[in-house]
């Protein structure tokens, strides 16, 4: 009888999230504190998009044909107080390209920390999402574990007075970590992959918009075809 009345909790009342919380066990808990601190990530990570405009690349093209046209203070002032990482680098570079008195190689070093740290700026706290989407569903295989263990337990110290009922009710009260972690897993991954997939493009961007700064536009064409062929050949 001890042992039906350590299976009984798991199976008292089914009706409500709370009362499936309480099946759960601390594993449970424990799952819903890392979704918990993943939605604030999330939601901060988004405000931080939205914040520093990295869906804004207008601004951006305009200041490389400026510079490339060689209005380099109007291009300067394109992208001036811009906050997303593109805009940054590109205007250190501008800037560098404005002073006489800094070298090439010091201005393309400059501009790669500048864009390296912004970069990583976008970055910060997206690692945290990858692990608690690693560690949600083993923490519910954990919980399914222990809970299979405390289940077959009581069912070898009931002997042939386990009731079946409440041994699968026991049963499903252990599955439900494994479904807990599976739940707060599956958003997390999808949201930090995009997230993964969104920087990539801004760092594409930059690195793009900085190597159009540094180097002359050679699909321009400055003399006729023929001339071009006669040219090249030489």
């Amino acid at each position: 009888m001890d042992s039906q009345a350590t299976l009984a909790p798991a199976t008292g009342s089914t009706g409500g999230a709370f009362d499936l919380v309480i099946a759960g066990g601390p594993v449970v808990w424990l799952l819903i504190a890392m979704s918990i601190v993943a939605l604030t990530v999330i939601l901060y990570k988004f405000a931080q998009f939205a914040m520093t405009g990295i869906w804004r690349t207008g601004h951006i093209e305009k200041a490389v044909k400026l510079f490339r046209d060689g209005n380099r203070r109007e291009a300067l002032a394109a992208v001036q107080g811009a906050k997303d990482p593109a805009s940054i680098t590109v205007a250190t570079a501008i800037r560098g390209a404005l002073r006489s008195d800094v070298s090439d190689a010091a201005v393309r070093e400059e501009v790669e920390r500048v864009a390296t740290a912004e970069i990583n700026g976008l970055k910060s706290h997206v690692g945290l999402l990858e692990i608690i989407g690693s560690l949600s569903p083993l923490l519910g295989l954990l919980g399914t574990v222990l809970g299979m263990i405390q289940a077959f337990r009581a069912m070898e110290a009931a002997g042939r007075n386990v009731d079946p009922a409440i041994l699968s009710g026991g049963i499903w009260a252990a599955l439900l970590t494994t479904a807990a972690g599976l739940i707060v897993a599956i958003p997390v991954v999808a949201i930090a992959s995009w997230f993964e997939r969104t920087i990539l493009q801004v760092a594409r961007r930059t690195e793009d918009a900085v190597t159009r700064i540094f180097t002359p536009d050679l699909t321009r064409r400055t003399e006729s075809p023929a001339d071009e062929i006669r040219a090249a050949s030489l």
